[in-house]
């Protein structure tokens, strides 16, 4: 490659490491192009979004295998970069929104598919009641956090789906940890909001208030 230009390789590295490698590199610079390698679709939207977000113009290439190459174009994306992706901390809020940088917003943050560690059909009612009153008219979180077990509530045939897909409707940003949709290998089944990582997950617990059931 050019003197212009660096490559990195990020294949089989678990999550969040091709962000913070990512991250790593253009934070060294000294190119004008970033060619990052990457295997799974995850890590794949991990780094796009990464770099977006951070001002960069961005490019992927799907490969044999499942590899992908993302292309990155130091600083051609049309606008600014979001203050979440130039804060001194914006290793741990790399990936975030453009919410994640309001520290007046709420994250809901659930790390299981029931409430409470007493009888399991009341848990999974109480976590039910509290999606579902949620998603009643008042004051609403700016996202919900999912991890663990947690996932399976953002599932096509999850019982909680209606308020979870009512809270979107109305702006609520749903997020489903990567690496737990893959543990429980339901990753296809996600039927609403989108897949994030820990990198994401962690900038936006720390940007603002949250809410841990």
């Amino acid at each position: 490659m050019s003197g212009s230009a660096r490559r990195i390789d990020a294949r089989g590295q678990p999550c969040p490491q091709p962000v913070i490698m990512t991250k790593k590199a253009l934070d060294e610079g000294g190119f004008e192009t970033l060619e990052v390698l990457v295997d799974g679709p995850t890590a794949k939207e991990n780094v796009s979004r990464f770099a977006t977000h951070a001002g960069h113009e961005v490019e992927a290439i799907d490969g044999e295998g499942g590899a992908s190459t993302i292309r990155i174009q130091v600083g051609k994306a049309t606008g600014t970069p979001s203050a979440a992706a130039t804060s001194p901390n914006a290793s741990s809020r790399a990936c975030a929104t453009a919410a994640s940088g309001d520290a007046s917003a709420t994250t809901v943050f659930i790390s299981s598919d029931k409430i409470g560690s007493g009888d399991d059909e009341l848990g999974s009612l109480l976590m039910r009641g509290f999606l579902r009153t949620l998603a009643e008219p008042g004051e609403r979180p700016a996202r919900i956090i999912f991890m663990n077990s947690g996932v399976k509530l953002a599932l096509d045939d999850s019982t909680a789906l209606a308020s979870l897909r009512a809270l979107a409707d109305v702006g609520v940003e749903i997020l489903a940890c990567g690496t737990c949709l893959d543990f429980y290998k339901v990753k296809d089944r996600l039927a609403v909001g989108r897949v994030s990582n820990m990198l994401e997950i962690s900038g936006l617990l720390l940007a603002g208030k949250t809410l841990s059931i």
